[in-house]
């Protein structure tokens, strides 16, 4: 009867529920042990089965950021905003994959309307001055351009027009004990207009017209050419040297004089090393250190506490890292045999007999046949 129909797709739906929070958990434990591939794959499946979950969307979406696909995680942000436009996390992450595509409007909107929601996370106010920041360093820039436009000259019996001198970019450089990283700071160039030659021992920057530039740079130190690397963003080109040693440089180039073999540099590979303030308009009040507002961000992603699976995952990493081998065994176990639904650290009471699952409250276990 149509009742019975209608209670049986009520029991079926519930099934899948119960399988999609299951496949979730799965995922936030991949997640917390830095698996980001396979909890993204985890997370596929758990929004597959449960498509309207403004949490599973939140949660890819920080994976996503974790694997650098800004654009995935800001699709993933906003489809979570529509099914729940209080969640603040989803703000959160909205704001950064934004930033990191150079969306900075964008990015500063959302972290301003995540910190009207959670008003005590530091994170949204600290996340919207690096915004504040950028989006003034672009108004001076174009601002800058604007007045360097010249009014069309005047006809003069001169013979010759001489040609106007192309535009000159600025550069900086910082360093750490592996890299070199070079920032032309050219806007808005076209990939296909920008060329990057690397050798051992020079790098050359060139622009098509009609913004004629070449950087030239005879380096400190030799390069490996065949890892070098660069990215033309909307602000700027962004050349990656791999340093042949990890040593130090005095500069970015070179001196010509023959250097005697230098030590080895002795610091953290993750330290940065002569890195200058984030090259921001050298007319600013106050120039930002980047380094120090980064290690904040760590510091308070470190204290961030965890909620939901994430917090239950971790209780229970805690609890096998510090288990003796019987009650693994336990866990182990009852985890398998229950499909994820019991967990026991009670060998004898479980090594004997197969366990069997236990659905949550309201719901009932299925078994599928293969």
């Amino acid at each position: 009867t149509g009742i019975q129909v209608t209670s049986a797709r009520r029991r079926f739906n519930i099934g899948i529920m119960a399988d999609a929070d299951a496949i979730a958990a799965q995922a936030s434990s991949l997640f917390v042990d830095e698996a980001f591939p396979e909890a993204l794959q985890k997370y596929n499946e758990a929004i597959a089965a449960k498509p309207t979950s403004a949490v599973l969307h939140v949660q890819r979406a920080a994976t996503h950021l974790k694997l650098e696909s800004y654009t995935d995680a800001l699709v993933d942000a906003n489809r979570a905003l529509e099914l729940d436009p209080s969640h603040a996390k989803a703000y959160l992450h909205k704001g950064k994959a934004a930033f990191a595509l150079e969306e900075f409007a964008t990015a500063k909107a959302a972290f301003q309307a995540g910190g009207k929601l959670e008003p005590t996370n530091p994170q949204f106010g600290t996340w919207t001055r690096k915004c504040e920041v950028e989006l003034q360093d672009e108004e001076m820039e174009e601002n800058q351009a604007d007045s360097n436009t010249a009014p069309p000259a005047a006809p003069v019996p001169a013979p010759e027009v001489p040609k106007p001198e192309p535009p000159k970019f600025r550069h900086e450089w910082y360093q750490t004990p592996q890299k070199v990283t070079v920032e032309v700071f050219a806007r808005k160039m076209p990939a296909e207009a920008v060329h990057v030659q690397f050798a051992e021992d020079s790098l050359v920057v060139m622009i098509d017209e009609p913004n004629a530039y070449t950087l030239s740079v005879p380096l400190f130190g030799p390069v490996l050419p065949e890892q070098c690397k660069y990215q033309v963003l909307t602000s700027k080109v962004e050349v990656v040297l791999q340093k042949a040693t990890a040593v130090q440089w005095k500069g970015l180039e070179s001196t010509g004089k023959k250097i005697d073999a230098p030590q080895p540099l002795n610091f953290s590979s993750v330290e940065m090393v002569s890195r200058p303030p984030y090259p921001t308009s050298k007319t600013a009040k106050s120039p930002v250190d980047w380094d120090k507002l980064e290690q904040e961000l760590n510091e308070e992603e470190k204290e961030e506490k965890l909620e939901g699976d994430a917090a239950l995952n971790k209780l229970f990493k805690d609890i096998y890292k510090n288990a003796d081998e019987e009650t693994r065994r336990a866990m182990n176990k009852s985890f398998a045999e229950s499909n994820g639904t019991v967990l026991s650290t009670n060998w004898s009471d479980v090594g004997s007999k197969t366990v069997e699952g236990s659905a949550p409250t309201g719901m009932e276990m299925k078994k599928y046949e293969q």
